[in-house]
């Protein structure tokens, strides 16, 4: 979470299908390919590099991604096993890659995404001992694997952002892009909205941060003095995926880290404890474990400011007052975000909401996306970075409507209340160069990014070991290289 190192873009799918889902429930075998295995031996499929893939992987990569495609009522023109198969021998590359080339990756949440998916797993099973049984293994034998999964996963996909990071569009190339696509297979664009935002933090904001920094004082001194260990205070009180692990993150480069947690970071011994360090993600107190060349290993607990319920009822009662005064007339929702609001990217432009905040954070300063106002319905949420608070309160109005206040959190889940006015909605349309630039700008973005893509993998696949097993070797690749 700290790092810097983030997922460069949303729509990888096209050069690594699904890498999303083998980051969930993808490598969790499920019923019945376990009892498939009490009747059949397990088979390796492929070998890529150093790395083995099981006839079971591909089982249940095949039937997670017919599910989804089932749920997305999408058909593949591929056989589920191909595909599946072809996926995973292309994450096994960029993995063993991502090690030649020492990539380096932040697994410190993996520890909290495992036990998340662990607990959910329980709950599903009805105990451990039924997940166990279902498994046929302990528990910590499964979590380990789901952890050795997990990070192959994450330095798949940080090797796989080095290549393309540096790949940019210019506004003729996308131009071009456009006139290259057949007419008749021109994109639908669905419906976007354009909408507007009035954001306020608690007024009692300064007093929950003092609050939160006494109480990091408080669980300083105890670490100083003795009383506590640093680990079993992150593993109670931090408030990010690092805590199941008692705070403790991998050996990173300082650089890795945003700018003041790594300067604390570099002024520290092994074994001292740094003072408040305050960073977009909230209030921290680090521990450096120890330093090796230029490589950190550290511990960090971090909080941010909570508030009570009257705390957090203030400014939504003052957004309710707000709204009914747009609503009569008394003040437009332009002026009032120009005084009200605490967002300081959308206050100066009537409200509107833009992509500037989410593209600020991944380092895009320029380009005509940072002033992207249309949304489509899968940029809300978690994978797009605008709040589904957001969406659930804008299906509820009719253009020129605008909602009563509702709390949500900003990009660092920091709680606030919101109103928000619903502007336009542009509907579904056949993509033109004249509306949809900033679209066409991702997709002949993706499109050269997966030509340098595909560049690099026939190259490595021509240099790595590859066997794959002859019962494999006539399934349909996209990439022909893969059987030599």
């Amino acid at each position: 979470m700290i790092t810097k190192l983030t997922t460069l873009f949303r729509h990888l799918h096209h050069v690594l299908p699904m890498i999303a889902i083998l980051a969930g429930v993808l490598h969790v075998t499920p019923l019945a390919a376990q009892q498939r295995r009490q009747v059949m031996l397990d088979k390796v499929a492929a070998v890529v590099g150093g790395s083995s893939i099981f006839h079971s992987d591909v089982q249940a990569y095949a039937e997670e991604l017919t599910r989804q495609y089932r749920e997305m009522g999408f058909t593949s023109d591929r056989e589920p096993m191909d595909e599946a198969l072809e996926a995973l021998m292309q994450q096994k590359l960029l993995y063993n890659q991502a090690l030649l080339d020492s990539v380096q990756v932040n697994t410190s949440d993996i520890s909290g995404r495992i036990e998340t998916y662990l607990q959910a797993l329980i709950e599903q099973e009805g105990g451990i001992a039924a997940l166990e049984a279902k498994e046929h293994m302990p528990i910590y034998t499964y979590r380990e694997m789901l952890r050795q999964r997990y990070e192959e996963q994450s330095y798949a996909q940080a090797m796989q952002s080095e290549i393309v990071s540096k790949v940019t569009v210019v506004p003729g190339e996308v131009e071009r892009y456009y006139e290259r696509i057949d007419k008749d297979s021109l994109p639908i664009i669905g419906d976007q909205y354009v909408y507007a935002q009035i954001t306020m933090f608690p007024p009692s904001l300064k007093e929950a941060q003092q609050r939160t920094k006494e109480r990091l004082l408080d669980m300083r001194e105890r670490v100083i003095t003795g009383q506590t260990k640093f680990s079993v205070l992150a593993r109670m009180y931090s408030v990010d995926g690092s805590a199941i692990h008692g705070g403790e993150m991998e050996p990173m480069p300082a650089t890795y880290f945003v700018q003041p947690f790594a300067e604390a970071l570099e002024k520290l011994k092994p074994g001292q404890v740094s003072e408040i360090v305050e960073t977009e993600y909230g209030f921290h107190i680090i521990e450096l474990i120890d330093k090796k060349g230029d490589m950190y290993h550290c511990r960090h607990i971090v909080l941010r400011p909570t508030f009570t319920r009257e705390e957090l009822m203030l400014p939504a009662q003052r957004l309710d007052s707000i709204a009914n005064l747009i609503r009569k007339d008394s003040i437009t929702f332009e002026a009032a975000a120009l005084q009200h609001s605490d967002d300081a990217s959308s206050k100066m432009n009537g409200g509107i909401v833009t992509n500037h905040d989410i593209l600020a954070r991944q380092g895009v300063y320029d380009g005509a996306r940072l002033t992207a106002t249309r949304f489509l319905k899968e940029d809300f949420g978690m994978q797009g970075g605008k709040s589904l608070d957001d969406y659930n309160a804008l299906m509820r109005l009719k253009v020129g409507e605008v909602s009563n206040s509702f709390q949500t959190t900003d990009l660092m889940g920091n709680q606030m209340s919101k109103i928000v006015k619903l502007v336009e909605i542009i509907p579904s349309h056949v993509a033109s160069l004249d509306e949809d630039y900033i679209r066409l700008e991702e997709m002949a973005l993706m499109d050269k990014q997966e030509k340098v893509f595909d560049k690099w993998l026939d190259e490595k696949i021509k240099s790595m070991y590859i066997y794959i097993d002859p019962d494999y070797r006539d399934c349909e690749f996209k990439n022909k290289n893969w059987v030599k």
